[in-house]
């Protein structure tokens, strides 16, 4: 048959992208993939599933289905955090020809071996089950991901998992328990990505609790203090993490690194009313998340920083809805990720009582999107003019800051989309103007520039930014 056309199809965050990364680089070495491919030619289409909310497995299957119409000659599997709870819904859908539950980069290459192996011989119906037990205790990143595809900006994962239990995530069933990854692993990858991806995100699912399950117990600010001094060249930037959880070291290195440590956080904060978040299962109040996000913003200066919202939570009242409302006006925040309450399957929240309507949820949601608008460009403006560094976003017209602005660039010669560029932002923040004899070059050893022909797509819609 020669080697197989993979398509792959990535739903939700940053963790689900970096493991269909190792997916992909499993399956190139198993099966001899490589070819890039279109959903159209492809042998085999993997499928990432997300599962934070309806939407995400609505989309899921949509996109299953429009594989089936558009190629139905094509092997599927089905794998990912929506997988690990719905495997029977994925099962019987037609055209599906494994289930992984979970993201076992192994257990899709077993999948994929078996789909693709009756095509010398005829078509078998099977399913493949990476049971959650064995999900949840494999090694986090067991084996080292060399890049990720068609991207500049490179996935670092360093736990998977979360302890917590938040009333309605669904994420905590499908990824179970917190694991960290050994920080010479994390080390070790960092140094192979920093070839080819000027900027390294450190994602997970819950990405504050690193280090508490190692032997000896570490902590993500000890581990991010070795990747500065061990991984020279590549900005880091911190994924999602809990305001609580950043500790003043953290934000000492974000203050003093430079601009090496992005000076940019995402702190999920879900509502800005006590009793909505009592009824969350929130480990921290109203307070003490403004206390924190306050003490940050002093220390670290020009920052950005992001959140997510659920509107329309049960119970939510318009007292509620307005206390989040004041807490978004008096914080920095520069962006915000706004979603409406979706009921999970399983979670403590789809069994609570006042329901909110959609009509009321989405309108508090445009509320807060609205406001989220209108102080990302007062920031922005307040940024115009500064001096920058900036990672392009792949080869097209765009790069990011350190405090995660993303603007136009302007520059006399295509940038390098492997480096890091110093450049001015413009007067009214949203363009940057790049002086390509100021970049800063980093080891490119070996490397390609990214591409986008690797047959993956990705779709954020649903993302909580990991």
């Amino acid at each position: 048959m020669g080697s197989a056309r993979v398509h792959y199809r990535t739903f939700g965050c940053k963790a689900n992208q970096y493991d269909t990364e190792r997916m992909r680089q499993r399956l190139e070495v198993g099966l001899a993939t490589g070819v890039p491919a279109t959903l159209d030619d492809a042998d085999l289409c993997v499928i990432n599933t997300c599962t934070v909310t309806n939407r995400a497995d609505a989309d899921a299957r949509r996109y299953i289905r429009r594989v089936g119409r558009r190629n139905p000659d094509a092997e599927v599997v089905v794998a990912g955090c929506s997988a690990a709870l719905r495997a029977r819904e994925y099962r019987a859908m037609d055209g599906v020809s494994a289930v992984v539950e979970g993201h076992d980069p192994a257990a899709v290459l077993a999948a994929a071996s078996r789909a693709l192996g009756p095509r010398r011989g005829g078509l078998v119906q099977m399913g493949t089950r990476a049971t959650l037990e064995r999900t949840h205790m494999e090694a986090v990143g067991a084996g080292v991901l060399r890049h990720r595809a068609g991207a500049t900006r490179g996935w670092l994962k360093v736990q998977d998992g979360c302890d917590r239990k938040c009333a309605f995530c669904a994420t905590r069933l499908a990824r179970g328990r917190s694991r960290s990854r050994h920080p010479d692993r994390v080390v070790a990858e960092a140094r192979v990505l920093a070839r080819s991806h000027p900027e390294l995100v450190v994602t997970g699912v819950h990405i504050g609790h690193y280090g508490r399950d190692l032997d000896p117990p570490s902590s993500l600010t000890a581990l991010v203090r070795r990747l500065l001094d061990e991984v020279p060249g590549p900005r880091l930037r911190l994924g999602s993490i809990e305001a609580t959880e950043i500790d003043d070291p953290m934000v000492d290195l974000m203050a003093t690194s430079g601009g090496r440590l992005a000076p940019h956080l995402h702190m999920p904060l879900q509502s800005g009313a006590d009793p909505v978040l009592r009824r969350m299962r929130r480990w921290h109040t109203r307070e003490q998340y403004r206390r924190r996000a306050l003490e940050i913003a002093a220390s670290v200066g020009s920052v950005g920083l992001g959140a997510d919202i659920i509107t329309g939570f049960p119970g939510e009242t318009s007292a509620d809805h307005a206390r989040t409302v004041s807490l978004v006006e008096e914080l920095p925040f520069t962006y915000l990720h706004v979603f409406p309450y979706s009921p999970r399957d399983g979670t403590v929240a789809a069994g609570l009582s006042g329901p909110v309507a959609q009509r009321v949820s989405r309108e508090r949601g445009r509320e807060l999107r609205a406001l989220a608008d209108e102080k990302g460009t007062r920031y922005a403006s307040r940024r115009g003019g500064a001096e920058v560094e900036v990672v392009m976003e792949g080869t097209g017209g765009t790069a990011l800051t350190g405090d995660y602005l993303r603007v136009a660039v302007e520059s006399a010669r295509r940038p390098d989309p492997l480096v890091l560029h110093r450049g001015r932002l413009s007067s009214d923040g949203t363009g940057v103007r790049i002086d390509a004899a100021t970049s800063d070059t980093l080891n490119q050893t070996g490397t390609t520039v990214p591409g986008d022909a690797n047959g993956q797509e990705t779709d954020i819609g649903a993302e909580r930014p990991a």
